[in-house]
């Protein structure tokens, strides 16, 4: 059986009580059957340990022990698990545990481990493995700890007591369960009398009735948390609570004082004229109001708009202002506010009014018209200097000062109209037409004497009147046809007529067949008198052999006054035509004359010349084009023609060079050519040269030298072609290097030897050949 040993000092200690070796207890069930006893390991209760131990030395936990343990050292104790060897240890030998460190049992609440005993040499197990429990207990360590700090809260102004307004919260780590460690008690160190809290919940509400936010807003409230349920020794901690009283609309508006506005009588229609405000302690909507004008000595002259920003009255100006009429205006504004909380009816109404006086300031103005506009009307057959009417202009200032009135003369550029400067009179100065321009338009202008600044200005509209000068006339060139074969009173054409006039009563004209031409005429006119006429055939037939082109002069009158009229001619040419009238041929002089006075046929035949001009200089530009030959193939000499080839010659040895006959016409190649720059011995002799005795005046030798080469280029009929340039590089006679142009080689040529060049070796070779031959062979 077990038998638990408890000492004092909370340490405990289990042993187990066992039966000797091999005793067995017997009984019976209740089925009779005989019970045995087996033989038991041991069992474990849990140990307690105190958290938090200051002592010096290891905390003793308890005592392991086995009946095997005979005290004789075989018996070795063993402890695995939760904190085994680090925070736990046993003795094996005596199975005493021990604690190392000083435990917090709200890091952990306990520790599970195992135990067994083994035999120290053999390390056979002398009993079962078994598991206990090392629970901590709590003590008072943790002080409560408010989740937030601070807190943050809002109530309304003016709330009744007891109004809600946060609960805060205060949490303590200790053990709950185990004495008062955990048991918080709430209370307040800083706010009262307007706060209160609630001990158990922590929930502050309102203690004090009437706060007013517009006295004061904010508050700030100490709040405690202790444990130990309160009582004298236990732990606390303290929260800070920002409350503010938000706003609610406990007050009205109110007006401070009167308004005291000026404003000059200059200002624009919808312009602000001032602004008031009206005074509120609330905020934000509970402060919004309303303005407007309850009464005024001025109906309609002024408005009232709410700056919603601003919360103040804009006046504005809906009529314009005169000093010299009305001075001051005086009105009735009442303020509103839009929101209106209805636990605050008692307070009052939530309106207010005050007097506005606005002032109205004297500025000097332009004159003004009598009319915004005007309208005039004169005859175009007025004249000049007529007066067709005046403007009136006054200066509205108390002063009245004179007006001078003028034309602005950019609407008047033609200068038709002028001004009197001083009475407004409108006259003209130039004769009018009606067809031309039938309206006009001006602008007068009206200038204060003794302010020249001032000025205003007004549009006259002047509409000029017809009369009738103008006489009507056909609406069109008419030209029609007769039939050889016409029967009288046949109509060929119908005419009608313009006329620029614009009567009133519209236009009315009269037809008929002109004086002159009433007894010998061909053709009648029959007034149709919708200011049309008819065109008629006097008699049956008509030969165009004897008369191929009427003209029919008709007179055309209107019935104004005073009347007008013009002669207008009608062209009739003689046409051949079929039985139903259809016309199948015209002479050709009725064709000419129609052509004649088509304009789409004269702009055509202007345009066919153009183009046949246009294709007849394409034509020789192309043919000048092509009658451009080659210089080369030209047979004639080259004379101001550049021809380069880029050959090189062949030395002196090449006796075919320079001969440019073969250039001037390739197809000319003789087969026996001849050099051109040198003489034909065949032909002409040659020319001997005389030896010029050497003279001391170096111009003279020079001058002669040049007089015998330009002789011998006239006289050497093989020359180079015209104009050509020969240089000459002459030194002159008593130098002591005499003469290094080969110019005079011909009389010295025999004096020189040239044997030596062939000393040279191979690359002056060739020009010892040249030179070192003998004589016959420089000859040759």
């Amino acid at each position: 059986w077990l038998l638990p040993c408890v000492r004092l000092g909370n340490l405990f200690c289990f042993s187990r009580l066992q039966l000797p070796s091999g005793e067995k207890t017997e009984g019976q069930d209740a089925n009779g059957v005989p019970l045995r006893r087996s033989k038991r390991g041991w069992m474990w209760n849990q140990f307690f340990l105190l958290e938090e131990y200051t002592g010096t030395d290891m905390q003793y936990v308890g005592k392991l022990h086995s009946d095997s343990d005979r005290g004789d050292g075989s018996v070795r104790y063993v402890l695995t698990g939760e904190g085994a060897g680090t925070l736990f240890k046993i003795d094996e030998k005596s199975g005493d545990i021990h604690a190392t460190k000083r435990l917090d049992r709200e890091e952990k609440a306990y520790y599970i481990l195992h135990a067994k005993a083994v035999n120290r040499f053999t390390s056979e197990a002398l009993e079962g493995e078994s598991e206990f429990i090392i629970k901590i207990h709590d003590i008072n360590d943790n002080e409560p700890r408010f989740t937030k700090d601070p807190y943050m809260a809002r109530v309304p102004e003016m709330s009744d007591i007891g109004t809600s307004v946060i609960q805060v919260t205060a949490i303590d780590a200790d053990d709950a369960t185990y004495g008062n460690s955990a048991r918080v008690v709430y209370s307040i160190l800083e706010g009262q009398p307007y706060f209160s809290v609630d001990p158990e919940t922590g929930l502050i509400k309102t203690a004090l009735p009437g706060m007013d936010r517009e006295v004061k807003e904010n508050y700030q409230v100490v709040i405690q948390a202790k444990d130990m349920a309160g009582q004298m020794g236990g732990l606390s901690g303290t929260t800070t609570v920002s409350i503010t009283l938000s706003d609610v609309n406990d007050n009205p508006p109110r007006f401070t004082k009167s308004e005291y506005i000026q404003v000059p009588e200059t200002r624009e229609l919808g312009s602000e004229v001032g602004v008031i405000r009206a005074l509120d302690a609330d905020i934000g909507e509970n402060a919004e109001m309303d303005y407007r004008i309850t009464g005024s000595d001025g109906p309609g002259m002024f408005d009232i708009i709410t700056n919603r920003t601003t919360q103040e009255g804009v006046i504005v100006l809906r009529k314009p202002l005169d000093f010299e009429k009305k001075r001051q205006y005086s009105l009735r504004v009442q303020v509103e506010n839009v929101h209106i909380n209805p636990r605050f009816f008692s307070v009052g109404p939530f309106r207010d009014e005050a007097t506005i006086k606005i002032v109205v300031e004297d500025v000097d103005e332009p004159p003004v018209f009598e009319r915004a506009s005007y309208v005039m009307e004169v005859k175009e057959d007025a004249a000049k200097n007529t007066v067709i009417g005046s403007v009136s202009a006054s200066d509205p200032d108390d002063k009245s000062s004179l007006v001078r009135y003028s034309i602005d003369r950019r609407t008047d550029m033609d200068r038709v109209f002028n001004i009197h400067a001083g009475n407004g009179s409108v006259f003209i100065l130039r004769e009018l037409d009606r067809e031309e321009y039938a309206w006009h338009n001006i602008s007068v202008i009206a200038t204060e004497f003794n302010n020249p600044r001032q000025i205003s200005r007004v549009p006259v509209y002047i509409r000029v009147l017809d009369v009738n000068d103008n006489a009507p006339t056909f609406a069109t060139n008419y030209e029609t046809f007769v039939c050889e074969n016409a029967k009288a009173n046949q109509r060929i054409q119908t005419v009608s007529a313009t006329d620029p006039d614009e009567p009133l009563g519209g236009h009315r004209f009269f037809f008929s067949l002109a004086q002159e031409a009433a007894g010998k005429a061909n053709f009648s006119v029959r007034d149709n008198k919708d200011n049309t006429a008819w065109i008629l055939t006097r008699r049956n037939s008509y030969n165009s052999l004897q008369m191929s082109v009427y003209h029919v002069p008709v007179v055309i009158s209107d019935g104004e006054f005073p009347m007008q009229s013009s002669t207008n001619t009608l062209t009739i040419r003689v046409c051949t035509c079929d039985r139903e009238g259809n016309m199948k041929l015209c002479n050709a002089e009725a064709y000419t004359a129609r052509a004649g006075l088509s304009t789409g046929a004269l702009v055509a035949i202007l345009l066919c010349v153009i183009i046949l001009l246009m294709i007849v200089v394409l034509f020789a530009a192309l043919r000048r084009q092509r009658k451009k030959e080659p210089l080369i193939i030209s047979k004639e000499d080259v004379r101001d023609n550049v021809v380069s080839y880029n050959d090189e010659g062949g030395g002196e040895e090449d006796t075919q060079a320079f001969d440019i006959g073969t250039l001037r016409n390739p197809e000319a190649i003789e087969e026996s050519k001849q050099r051109r720059d040198i003489v034909p011995e065949t032909f002409y002799p040659p020319v001997r040269r005389p030896v010029l005795p050497p003279t001391r005046d170096n111009n003279g030798d020079v001058r002669d030298f040049i007089n015998q080469r330009l002789q011998d280029n006239d006289s050497d009929p093989t020359a180079p072609p015209y104009d050509s340039l020969a240089t000459y590089a002459y030194e002159g006679n008593g130098s002591v290097a005499e003469s290094l142009s080969s110019l005079e080689s011909v009389t010295t040529e025999g004096d020189q030897d040239y044997n030596y060049l062939s000393e040279w070796g191979p690359r002056f070779k060739k020009l010892a050949d040249m030179y070192g031959g003998d004589d016959s062979d420089r000859d040759s």
